[in-house]
């Protein structure tokens, strides 16, 4: 087996899909189903659908009477509800600043404060939802009965303030929204903000002092209008999935809107829940565990709309009833989505090597947690992963070096029998047997180190907590490109030097072709996250030491 033919093409798979991958944006628009649309105050006017179903109420057990078609609530109807215009409360936390719509109190708008968009104006922070026409992502939720009743996303309700702030020392903040039928029917809708988290809880008390049983459902939507993100090879929030993401109770799914057009979201699971993400971050709507709710999904026109639709409920005269569901608008962090909900962590994706991703992750994670720097954290698992494929890797070595000192010996077989390829062929394996060298044994330490390097790739793409992650000097993120290309010139010299260590195809046009993987490397990795380039120099640095220290020995028992 010709060793250097299997390293070119190792390198050369390694980099097409690697390549292939930062290319692939997965613009990919979901569902918006033909649900309560999202409601919010633009400009100062209420902004209503003319034309909206509302989720059915099914049939209980006892009463199978209760089955009614889907409600249209038509934007005449509310009128009475709506006598005057929705006002905005404005909540601010230390992790969030949220504005909540006293319509249906909806979730209108969300920065998060701990998270400027770039490094150099912490003033701008990413915004996640935003009632801005043509940019419109809202989650909502509601209370809806058999009489086309209840709060929905459309029904006003009051608030007693209009601005709540978690106050210090205190570890949790609720924003209460109240509403009555008129008729013995009152809801409360209390969020429950929390200190540090980007978890809030979505509570509602329902008492009910009619004379009759009242009988409905609640449920969560997620709508967004999809702005398709602009590729740029400069961006790396283009190389990233964005879009929705549903989670079955066992499986995780992103959808694809040309398989959504054909076929829309349509399920009934328990422990499931419904997401929008993008590259660093996303926006959950997660029912009770317990609940057994139905999802929907469609998109149209330019709408991402994902809907689930909980149990019928039903409270008798005189009961009151509490419900609860969470809502998570955040950055990908691992240790507080795992908190969260079942799979909800399945939105950090590492892609197909997540079984390798996560461990690395974990291990970067601890090792962070002792040392306070990702950069030097990322060349300690960097040194981790080589000491525990050292012993592999001295065993290919050896036999590099066994085969840079047979170099003379197979020129003199060139030599002799370059007429001949099948004579040259047979008189090379008659030598690597003699001298008990394994041509193929270079290309272990290599095809070990692929899963690796892409598995790597991906955990420092994806991981938020490496996001604008400072190391040292002129590495103020570790997450982008190095801005002056000094570490992919230094990864490609380590580079060159190792080469020189090892031996020269005895193929020509092989050895031009190895001579300039270097250059070709360095050009790839110029655009990579600077951590990444780390971490390839560094291991680089180490196999040039280890090949170094291997020729070393092997010269000197010669």
């Amino acid at each position: 087996m010709d060793n250097q033919r299997i390293i070119l093409w190792a390198i050369f798979g390694s980099l097409a899909f690697v390549t292939w991958t930062t290319w692939q944006a997965e613009h990919q628009p979901p569902p918006g189903t033909e649900l309560p649309r999202n409601a919010a105050v633009s400009d100062g006017e209420v902004i209503l659908a003319t034309d909206i179903d509302l989720p059915v109420v099914a049939a209980s057990a006892d009463d199978p009477t209760a089955q009614l078609p889907s409600v249209a609530l038509q934007t005449d109807q509310t009128g009475s509800q709506n006598e005057k215009p929705p006002a905005v409360v404005w909540v601010t936390t230390d992790f969030l600043n949220v504005e909540i719509s006293t319509l249906g109190g909806t979730l209108i708008n969300a920065s998060l404060p701990q998270y400027p968009i770039h490094k150099d104006n912490p003033d701008l922070t990413v915004q996640l939802l935003s009632n801005t026409p043509g940019q419109e992502y809202l989650i909502a939720s509601g209370l809806v009965d058999n009489k086309r009743n209840g709060p929905t996303h459309l029904t006003l309700l009051n608030s007693t303030a209009s601005v709540y702030t978690l106050a210090d020392g205190r570890d949790e903040l609720l924003v209460p929204l109240t509403w009555t039928d008129g008729a013995g029917l009152t809801v409360e809708k209390i969020y429950h903000f929390k200190r540090s988290r980007y978890d809030i809880d979505v509570e509602y008390r329902i008492t009910n002092n009619s004379d009759q049983a009242w009988r409905g459902l609640n449920y969560l939507q997620i709508q967004k209008d999809y702005v398709p993100i602009e590729r740029s090879m400069f961006n790396v929030d283009t190389y990233s999935f964005s879009g929705p993401v549903v989670y079955d109770g066992e499986k995780y799914e992103k959808i694809d809107p040309d398989d959504m057009a054909d076929e829309p979201i349509d399920l009934t699971v328990k422990g499931g829940w419904i997401a929008a993400i993008e590259h660093h971050f996303l926006t959950a709507a997660v029912p009770a565990a317990d609940d057994v709710f139905s999802y929907e999904g469609k998109f149209v026109g330019k709408k991402i709309t994902l809907r689930g639709t909980g149990p019928a409920l039903t409270i008798a005269p005189g009961e009151t009833r509490t419900i609860s569901s969470t809502i998570f608008i955040g950055p990908k962090l691992q240790s507080q989505l795992n908190e969260v909900a079942p799979g909800l962590a399945l939105t950090v994706d590492y892609g197909l090597l997540a079984i390798v991703a996560q461990p690395l992750f974990k291990l970067l994670e601890f090792v962070h947690n002792i040392i306070g720097n990702w950069g030097w954290s990322i060349i300690l698992v960097t040194f981790l992963i080589k000491a525990v494929f050292y012993k592999l890797t001295e065993a290919s070595g050896r036999s590099m070096a066994k085969m840079r000192n047979l170099q003379p010996r197979l020129k003199a077989l060139q030599e002799r029998y370059k007429d001949d390829r099948q004579a040259l062929s047979t008189a090379m394996m008659d030598l690597y047997k003699r001298e008990k060298v394994n041509p193929a044994a270079g290309c272990l330490p290599m095809l070990i180190q692929i899963p690796f390097f892409i598995a790597f790739y991906w955990v420092l793409l994806e991981s938020v907590e490496m996001r604008q992650a400072p190391f040292m000097l002129w590495i103020t993120d570790l997450s982008s490109r190095d801005p002056y290309f000094i570490l992919p010139l230094l990864m490609g010299a380590a580079m060159f030097v190792q080469q020189k260590l090892n031996p020269a195809p005895p193929d020509p046009m092989q050895a031009k072709i190895m001579s300039i993987l270097p250059i070709m490397f360095t050009g790839f990795f110029a655009f990579f996250p600077s951590g990444l380039v780390l971490y390839w120099l560094t291991n680089s640095v180490l196999s040039v030491l280890q090949q170094w220290n291997i020729n070393r020995k092997m010269n000197a028992g010669n």
